[in-house]
C-alpha cells in the first residue's frame, strides 16, 4: 500500500502543510493510519476524500483549463492597467479644478475610492 506524509498530502490537494493539518484536525480529510510515525496516510483514500472548501485542487486539470487560468492572469493585468489610467485621470481632474463626485461617476468608482485615491 501507498502512503504519503503529511507534506504529500497537502501538496497532492493543492494546500499548504498547515491547511491540510487543519483539515485533518476537523475531520475534513482522512485521519492518518494507525501507528505511523511520523504520521502517514493511505495516498488512495486520500486522493478518494472529497476535499471540503471552493478551492478544490487543480492538479487533475487539463490544458484547456490552464489556458483559461492564463486568460484570467493577462485580464488581471489589463485591469490593473486600467485602474492605473483611472488614477492618472483622476489627479489631472483634480488639477483641473474637477470636482470628486463627477470625476467618480465618470471614472465608474465610489467617492471614497477617488479619495483614498488622490490621499
Amino acid at each position: 500500500m501507498e502512503t504519503w506524509t503529511a507534506a504529500q498530502c497537502a501538496e497532492a490537494w493543492g494546500v499548504r502543510p498547515g491547511t491540510w493539518a487543519g483539515y485533518v484536525s476537523r475531520g475534513q480529510a482522512p485521519a492518518p493510519l494507525p501507528d505511523t510515525e511520523p504520521k502517514r496516510w493511505s495516498a488512495a483514500e486520500v486522493r478518494d476524500f472529497p476535499r471540503p472548501g471552493v478551492g478544490r485542487s487543480r492538479a487533475g486539470a487539463g490544458a484547456e483549463a490552464q489556458e483559461l487560468l492564463a486568460e484570467m492572469t493577462t485580464v488581471a493585468e489589463r485591469i490593473e492597467e486600467l485602474r492605473a489610467e483611472q488614477r492618472r485621470l483622476l489627479v489631472e481632474g483634480k488639477e483641473r479644478g474637477l470636482e470628486i463626485s463627477p470625476m467618480a461617476k465618470a471614472l465608474g468608482i465610489s467617492r471614497q475610492t477617488a479619495y483614498s485615491w488622490l490621499s
